[in-house]
């Protein structure tokens, strides 16, 4: 029978409860035993040696808080006894070794995916439409409602009410009688065997607050994210509506486009309002050339890929106890099994790698990817501290009520994440993935902001791990969404893709729920699977504007 207490590393002088453990449950672990002077809580951390104020506590095998009073044996570990701590970290000349994991079984394996002109694969295929700057949303809003319906279009529930059914009946002159009888409910599955354009998966609307005022810096930001957006592998092409006189201005964005695909060949339109006759005019353009877009995206259809073209985004949030212990590191065991077949994953987050720097910097591959991994962190934790923040505010009252109390603690388990392989490139936000293996990508912890820039330097899958339940999503790459506990798998399963609970109650191994996650990924890929992001229309994008963000 599997203890109802884990400690994660030989280091650590703390145990994590996998299960409620009352007052005077039996603890005995290496030779230790004594009884729990109180209850502790699932997902919840207690010591296992006594503790004096400063004492520094472990977990993962990382320096996670300090004590800021006498904690008793067996006692638990809560925002009033301990203080965020972390370790400090150089850049040397220490290189990791690696050993992947034995990927044979996957070494011939497919995805159907879109191949793109620059040798790239989607794993979906999207019309964009895109404001260049808020005053468009409104435009924006016009062409959603003129396009999604008409076209075959709705992913926002499990159905619609097809309401201009009764009124055809009606006006028909059908009866009371027939009028109750009639079926005017309508699945995505009935509406998708209508679409005009079958190979198109979805036009997708990127409103944003962004394009004029602030610093000019945010609008270059901005248009080098919507380039990542329209070179993805999972856009075939875009329709841009420009006010005209706005910081983000269409030559930066074209500029930014050519800096990513010298050679690029979507097709995009752009439409200027301030040079148009009328909103109308705007409007019935923007409409019609989307339409003639939409017939060239309907050309491409899935193709046979292997799995090194796929690029994997790490993600977490609405995390709990159990997420570095189940989810976190079976994401990191398929994170590891990728990169063994030449494939792409990427880890952000950057202030939920804050206690975790030295071990990533150790991981590099290089001198330079080391520093400049260091030289983020450390400008981000300053620009943090300026404002009168912190790393240390980053856990939220949930991750905390749930076992989370320190945000070294945090992100010593959602560095699991990225498994254990080397980190071959570090990327500021907007830059683009080149280099295939394990990279690391600066975004902030929030779960959006974070998901955005990941598509936007090119994943084209992204798993998102959550012990609490979160429900988002991203416009072009699909979201899977995975569970560190039963108990949200079960209470939230119209958000839960995946579930990896069965690793905290024995039944599972974290490397067995990485190879069962990694065929999962592989069906998403290949649209076999319809994420419950996707089919519930979570097309979060919140572009970062650089500020602090936790």
């Amino acid at each position: 029978m599997k203890k109802p207490f884990v400690q994660i590393h030989p280091k650590d002088n703390v145990l994590a409860a996998l299960t409620d453990l009352k007052a005077g449950t039996a603890i005995s672990i290496n030779g230790l035993k004594f009884d729990l002077p109180d209850l502790v809580k699932a997902k919840h951390k207690f010591a296992i040696k006594q503790l004096a104020l400063g004492d520094s506590i472990y977990m993962y095998g990382n320096l996670i808080g300090k004590a800021t009073q006498r904690i008793e044996l067996g006692e638990a570990l809560t925002i009033e006894n301990v203080v965020h701590a972390s370790r400090d970290y150089v850049v040397g000349n220490k290189k990791s070794t690696w050993v992947p994991p034995n990927v044979d079984k996957w070494k011939e394996a497919t995805f159907m995916g879109y191949h793109r002109a620059n040798g790239k694969v989607g794993t979906a295929n999207h019309w964009l439409v895109i404001p260049l700057v808020f005053c468009e949303n409104r435009n924006v809003d016009v062409l959603k409602s003129a396009l999604l319906k008409s076209l075959g279009y709705h992913t926002s529930n499990d159905f619609i009410v097809d309401t201009e059914t009764l009124v055809h009946h009606y006006k028909n002159g059908a009866s009371t009688d027939e009028l109750l009888s009639a079926n005017i409910i309508r699945t995505p599955e009935d509406i998708k065997q209508n679409r005009t354009f079958p190979n198109v998966d979805g036009i997708k609307f990127l409103n944003h607050d962004g394009g004029c005022g602030g610093i000019r810096q945010d609008s270059e930001t901005l248009c080098n994210l919507l380039a990542g957006y329209i070179t993805h592998p999972n856009t075939a092409g875009a329709t841009i509506l420009s006010l005209g006189c706005q910081n983000a201005q269409f030559k930066i964005l074209e500029e930014a486009i050519a800096k990513l695909d010298p050679d690029f060949s979507k097709p995009i339109h752009v439409l200027e309002q301030q040079k148009s006759k009328s909103e109308r005019h705007f409007i019935e353009e923007a409409v019609k050339k989307t339409f003639l877009g939409l017939i060239e995206a309907n050309k491409i259809e899935r193709k046979p890929a292997t799995l090194d073209n796929l690029v994997l985004g790490l993600e977490c949030g609405g995390s709990d106890g159990f997420s570095g212990i189940s989810a976190n590191p079976a994401l990191g065991y398929t994170s590891d099994l990728l990169v063994g077949l030449g494939a792409t994953t990427v880890l952000a987050e950057f202030p939920e790698l804050n206690g975790v720097e030295q071990e990533l910097i150790n991981r590099c591959d290089s001198k330079e990817n080391a520093k400049k991994f260091a030289d983020l962190m450390k400008a981000y934790s300053t620009k943090a501290v300026s404002v009168g923040s912190g790393f240390e505010n980053n856990p939220s009252p949930g991750n905390i009520k749930d076992g989370l109390i320190t945000d070294a603690m945090k992100s010593a388990g959602a560095a699991k994440k990225g498994g254990s392989s080397l980190v071959t490139d570090v990327l500021d936000y907007t830059e683009p993935i080149t280099k295939k293996g394990l990279n690391l990508l600066c975004t902030p912890g929030n779960d959006v902001e974070s998901t955005t820039g990941l598509a936007g330097s090119g994943c084209n899958i992204i798993c998102f791990t959550t012990g609490l339940g979160t429900p988002t999503g991203n416009p072009i790459a699909p979201v899977i969404k995975i569970s560190s506990n039963n108990a949200l798998s079960e209470r939230m399963k119209d958000i839960i893709d995946f579930n990896t609970g069965s690793i905290i109650t024995g039944e599972d191994t974290i490397e067995s729920k990485g190879e069962e996650l990694l065929e999962y990924i592989i069906k998403v890929a290949s649209g076999e699977k319809i994420t419950n992001a996707v089919r519930l229309g979570q097309e979060d994008f919140i572009p970062w504007k650089r500020g602090i963000s936790l």
